[in-house]
């Protein structure tokens, strides 16, 4: 059996980060709720229902990836790793509720339009541009394999995007009297947060359902362990998300039984590592000289 694992992935954008980013965003929602209200503003008040789920969802994501730099236990062996899947998979369901709220009262509105202060919402609408935008950037080094801070940075980017189609939506306003456009723009806004939320929904519960994360091409492991020299036959070959920053391996090889080398399946998982970034590798070695074959050699048998 071999086995390797790396824990050198240390949740880039670190709890500070999400702690920043909790409490400014935290903020901007109470901001945009009692300006919203005053000013009679769905596009202001949509904006704030989204940041209030990136709110709950930095908690929630926050709070998983701390837990997930806490050590195995004798019960938990693989640590509170899969909490962070959790987390994310949470962060999708929480906003599509939040924004079928604001969807509902957007309708509602534009079917009797009612007066917004818009001066009030420009500047709002501003603050939140610079809040998003400043937030986000806290997320951009760690977007790339953590799908907790991917989601966190493109939630947050998407915010100062929102806010300033918020921002654009009321000089119109200004411009031609449309009391319209404003609960028209909510309605826009909800259905580019539903859109994202899809995308990070549909990811969260393929890794919770154990599917094989999306930087790794399990054709390309594939091929690579069948080319091992010695190597006859890969079978049983699962490749899984541990965390949304971690992926592992279990694999059955069939190899002659003098053809495994000392150092073979150390180098194996090394390279398996470097290659195709998988922390944790586990193979077994079948041998080729063996009375019976595998019961889980048969394609399609778990």
């Amino acid at each position: 059996m071999g086995h390797d694992h790396d824990h050198g992935h240390a949740h880039d954008a670190g709890g500070r980060a999400f702690l920043i980013g909790i409490v400014l965003n935290a903020a901007i929602v109470i901001i945009e709720v009692i300006y919203g209200v005053a000013a009679h503003s769905m596009a202001l008040l949509a904006d704030a229902g989204h940041n209030l789920g990136d709110v709950l969802g930095l908690v929630l994501a926050g709070g998983a990836t701390v837990l997930a730099r806490r050590g195995p236990t004798t019960r938990r062996t693989y640590g509170y790793r899969r909490l962070t899947l959790l987390a994310a998979l949470a962060n999708g369901v929480l906003l599509l509720v939040a924004t079928g709220g604001v969807a509902w009262e957007a309708i509602r509105r534009l079917q009797a339009p009612e007066h917004v202060d818009a001066p009030t919402v420009l500047v709002v609408a501003g603050i939140g541009v610079v809040v998003n935008a400043g937030s986000a950037a806290l997320f951009f080094a760690g977007r790339k394999r953590d799908l907790n801070i991917r989601a966190a940075f493109l939630h947050l980017a998407g915010d100062a995007a929102i806010a300033v189609g918020v921002i654009v939506a009321t000089l119109v306003l200004l411009r031609t009297g449309w009391l319209w456009v404003d609960p028209v723009t909510g309605i826009i806004v909800s259905l580019i947060i539903l859109l994202s939320t899809w995308s990070l929904l549909r990811k969260s519960i393929d890794l919770v359902l154990d599917s094989v994360p999306e930087h790794i091409d399990i054709d390309a492991v594939r091929g690579y362990l069948g080319t091992l020299p010695g190597v006859i036959e890969v079978h049983d070959l699962h490749v899984w998300a541990m965390s949304t920053t971690e992926a592992a391996l279990t694999a059955h090889i069939v190899m002659p039984a003098n053809a495994c080398a000392p150092r073979f399946l150390g180098d194996v998982c090394k390279e398996l590592h470097d290659r195709f970034d998988i922390d944790h590798a586990t193979l077994q070695v079948d041998s080729l000289e063996a009375p019976d074959p595998c019961r889980l050699a048969p394609a399609g048998t778990i």
